[in-house]
């Protein structure tokens, strides 16, 4: 087998194994609807190097809110939940993104521009800028936006007041 060969052999396998995380992500989300008896369609792909599962509502999404909580609370716990499941039927950890009616993606576009300003600021003053606490979710999303920008970042902390430097 060539190179070319065995990394395109392995990529597939790659995208076999996060579409079974995502079938697996998907069954257990829909029981969980059901028993929560919340209405919900289920979407799945692959984002880079993780499934991505979202539940999605067509019609007002006021009861799928209920598994946001605040600040995505409840969102963060469902979504460790999922990742739990799909441990238990893979035998392997899993890096499984969850959204719940749009809310990550919202949060992934402020988060990016709250990096991209932070990184000018920095570029203008010379100085480290100092962000609030954040999430590994939102932590990456920032340390993204402020590489987009040409700068580099850190994460400096002991969770929870875990917190990106931008450095100038």
């Amino acid at each position: 087998m060539t190179d070319t060969t065995s990394a395109a052999a392995e990529e597939t396998d790659e995208l076999t194994r996060l579409e079974t995380e995502g079938d697996i992500a998907a069954d257990y989300l829909e029981g969980l609807l059901d028993i929560a008896d919340l209405d919900g369609d289920i979407d799945m792909d692959v984002e880079g190097d993780r499934a991505a599962v979202s539940i999605i509502s067509e019609g007002t999404s006021r009861d799928l809110q209920k598994l946001v909580g605040r600040e995505g609370e409840v969102l963060e716990a469902l979504q460790e939940l999922t990742r739990l499941a799909v441990h238990r039927e893979t035998g392997e950890r899993s890096r499984l993104m969850l959204d719940v009616s749009g809310f990550r993606a919202r949060k992934r576009e402020k988060l990016t521009t709250l990096g991209t300003e932070a990184a000018q600021q920095a570029k203008d003053s010379g100085e480290p800028v100092k962000l609030q606490p954040m999430t590994p979710f939102e932590r990456k999303v920032v340390h993204d936006a402020v590489a987009a920008a040409g700068l580099r970042s850190e994460s400096e902390g002991e969770e929870p007041q875990r917190r990106v430097v931008v450095l100038p």
